[in-house]
């Protein structure tokens, strides 16, 4: 048991996602099988399925903010704010200055250059109708550095670019500062604005990759054998992460224990997994937390909807989860699509309330499961009351091959 003092705990969850705002009303609308995707119209493309959030951004900004600012960067202000209010930090009295941001995001900048040059496309291509927000508009520390001018925060930001797997890289990387003393508080997480940008929905298109259905609700559709491809989706989660000692010395609550994390590398192709290397992330994970297999009772899968990705993670799970009548699996993109840099943070905070109410949410959409796609432990279409849930591995896995895996654990004060 490692010490009190490198021991890392999550105190305060915030997120927005397509189906809740809260973790309250994401949680329910999971364990209630509750999709929302809706048609959107995608400039240059026609409607395609999407996940859009609809928080209320006047919460936490002005309306001058949200005009000079990013939408990625609106996003990430709520769920911080959200998940500051969650964590009950006494925030006058916290030295600013010792607080971190560290966001996953899987791209950044795309949607307001896209937006530039098609408004001037409007005006001959004059330049002199380029914003002059573009600049630090389009700068990848951006979500996070809104997050710091926000809430007065003058401690280290930046945000952490890892495909998809970027929600769990934010976390991984939030414990691992915490542990070497370089700030006391980390807001960590990930956000994605990525349904406003047509070229990443031309790019999956092209790629054969791009989800379609009669009913978008049923578009999102991983381990189904009628599956066609991903939903693009945007979201957010990002958490107040502590130390143990500090968040027990001002009587915190704490959602969750980080328990052990790997991230590695493919190092093959830029868009096929490879399931044995995402095996061997997870089995480094297992091998931090000083876990075995058989002590996970909740997997978190990336899958995706893509043929061969649902197909390759699946290998990989099977070759680790083999012998482990206790562990479940489940997906939350059936129900919420892939918010890209979010999803792993988003994902994970899905599960989270399995600790206390011992229900593990279902995959959704599932109307025929592909036969390479049925792992052992699968909730599929109905919540499954588990007999203990004490620890949640999540995946998150991206393009150029990377694979990331946080296991995370109850806390028992």
């Amino acid at each position: 048991m490692a010490d009190i003092h490198s021991r890392i705990v999550i105190t305060g969850i915030g997120l927005t996602a397509p189906n809740g705002n809260s973790l309250a009303d994401f949680r329910a609308n999971l364990l209630a099988g509750k999709a929302r995707i809706a048609e959107i119209d995608v400039r240059h493309m026609g409607r395609h399925p999407a996940g859009i959030c609809d928080f209320d951004a006047l919460r936490h900004q002005k309306r001058k903010e949200l005009r000079n600012g990013t939408r990625a960067g609106s996003i990430a202000i709520y769920c911080a704010c959200e998940a500051l209010a969650d964590s009950g930090i006494d925030w006058a009295g916290t030295r600013k200055s010792r607080v971190g941001v560290y966001l996953g995001i899987t791209e950044h900048g795309n949607v307001e250059t896209e937006n530039e040059i098609h408004n001037i496309s409007q005006f001959g291509f004059d330049t002199k109708y380029w914003t002059h927000h573009h600049n630090p508009r389009t700068v990848a520390n951006n979500p996070a550095g809104e997050v710091t001018m926000n809430l007065g925060i003058t401690g280290p930001h930046y945000t952490i670019g890892a495909a998809c797997a970027a929600g769990n890289a934010g976390l991984i990387q939030a414990a691992q500062m915490l542990r070497l003393g370089e700030v006391d508080l980390a807001f960590a997480g990930g956000v994605s604005e990525s349904v406003q940008s047509f070229g990443i929905f031309a790019g999956f298109k092209n790629q054969g990759a791009l989800a379609h259905h009669t009913d978008p609700a049923k578009a999102s559709r991983p381990f189904d054998r009628d599956r066609n491809g991903i939903v693009i989706s945007e979201g957010g989660a990002v958490y107040t992460v502590e130390r143990m000692a500090d968040a027990l010395r001002r009587g915190a609550h704490i959602h969750a224990e980080i328990l052990g994390w790997c991230i590695n590398s493919d190092a093959s192709s830029a868009v096929l997994p490879d399931a044995t290397r995402q095996a061997e992330c997870v089995h480094a994970a297992l091998e931090r937390a000083a876990l075995a297999p058989q002590d996970i009772h909740i997997v978190n899968t990336h899958a995706t909807a893509t043929a061969q990705g649902d197909i390759q993670e699946c290998r990989a799970l099977r070759s680790v989860f083999e012998n482990c009548p206790r562990t479940r699996v489940n997906n939350t993109k059936s129900y919420i699509g892939h918010c890209m840099g979010a999803a792993g943070a988003l994902e994970l905070a899905g599960n989270l309330p399995a600790f206390d109410d011992g229900v593990v949410h279902p995959t959704i959409n599932i109307e025929h499961l592909d036969p390479e796609c049925d792992l052992p432990g699968l909730v599929l279409n109905t919540p499954q009351q588990a007999e203990q849930v004490d620890t949640i591995l999540n995946n998150s896995f991206g393009m150029l091959g990377i694979n990331s895996t946080l296991i995370v654990g109850k806390w028992r004060g």
